[in-house]
């Protein structure tokens, strides 16, 4: 199931019935839109749809359109395009990190195998676009740019820094191009979708770049700090893979001689699980998850000044709830 609304506590009873009815709009087109008449291929496809998941991107759609026509035939469609391609990415990224869990279920390559999980994707990427292709050129366009973003971040991570950059700025460039870029193209798609006046999905499409952006690094910390499931994979998956963060990069640039056994740790993958404890536990008392708390409340609080040169109203407040709802979140 998804988390309707992500909990928000909607300041206009009318705006949250519409984005609902939109919302459901949305699962049914996602539903549709992985059918097959192959039985496997429908039920790997449909595995991380149904595993449900926040809906972020396409809430994000919705509520841009609302600086235009809402109504508009290509809104929820575009939503069934960017929460297509962030499933999509979910399963090439598992394959990537070696992932056992997504939402606290096996991942596609643990019930199946990488070829599965990778042709899974490559399946709904494809679906995407069929969809895309009624939405006209603009919105394959951004689809195009989105997708060599998504690639370049993917790249970025996997070569690391070049010769003599800061760790911690290339990191920034991962998440921007590897989160920020889907949720940039949530708000341009539903702002340009639903007619939007060019300030406007501009706007949009910058408050969808650094909101993604805060989403991820609070999203890493959420790795870090839970105790629990709650984020639907095991506290520190991150840690234990050699996956960098923000708050682990900040660490690993520390001068002090006393985090040299955490740099230690944090250079390398961590199967065991007495190791992989003890750098959970130093991390968590590091300063690096203050200072990568602080950066994603400060991008956080970049996107919601974007929203002033919005039309106040219910839309341009509830967008300003998401900003809250990015870096405050514990799952």
């Amino acid at each position: 199931m998804t988390d309707a609304l992500l909990g928000l506590p909607l300041p206009d009873a009318e705006l949250e019935t519409s984005l609902a009815s939109e919302l459901a709009r949305v699962e049914v087109g996602l539903r549709e839109a992985v059918a097959s008449d192959d039985p496997f291929i429908a039920v790997a496809s449909r595995y991380l749809v149904e595993a449900g998941g926040k809906r972020f991107r396409p809430l994000l759609v919705l509520l841009a359109a609302q600086f235009g026509d809402p109504d508009a035939w290509g809104v929820v469609p575009a939503g069934v395009v960017v929460e297509l391609t962030h499933l999509a990415t979910l399963y090439h990224d598992d394959v990537m990190d070696e992932a056992d869990l997504r939402r606290g279920e096996p991942s596609a390559n643990a019930r199946w195998d990488n070829t599965i999980a990778i042709l899974t994707g490559d399946f709904l990427f494809a679906r995407s676009s069929r969809i895309l292709a009624d939405l006209g050129p603009e919105a394959v366009r951004i689809q195009a740019l989105t997708f060599e973003r998504l690639c370049t971040g993917q790249i970025r991570e996997t070569v690391g820094p070049r010769d003599g950059q800061d760790p911690v700025e290339h990191h920034l460039e991962v998440v921007a191009d590897k989160t920020g870029s889907l949720i940039a193209a949530s708000g341009w798609y539903g702002a340009l979708m639903a007619g939007a006046s060019a300030e406007h999905v501009e706007i949009l499409t910058q408050f969808g770049e650094r909101i993604g952006i805060a989403f991820q690094l609070a999203d890493d910390l959420v790795d870090i700090t839970s105790e629990s499931m709650q984020s639907g994979k095991t506290p520190g998956t991150d840690l234990r893979e050699g996956i960098p963060t923000l708050a682990g990069l900040i660490a690993l640039t520390s001068p002090d001689p006393a985090d040299d056994r955490l740099k230690d740790l944090l250079g390398r993958p961590l199967p065991d699980d007495t190791e992989h404890a003890e750098a959970l536990a130093l991390l968590r008392a590091h300063p690096g998850v203050i200072e990568a708390r602080k950066q994603a409340h400060g991008w956080a609080d970049s996107a919601r000044d974007l929203l002033d040169a919005l039309p106040a109203g219910p839309p341009r407040d509830v967008l300003a709830l998401l900003c809250d709802y990015v870096v405050s979140r514990t799952g």
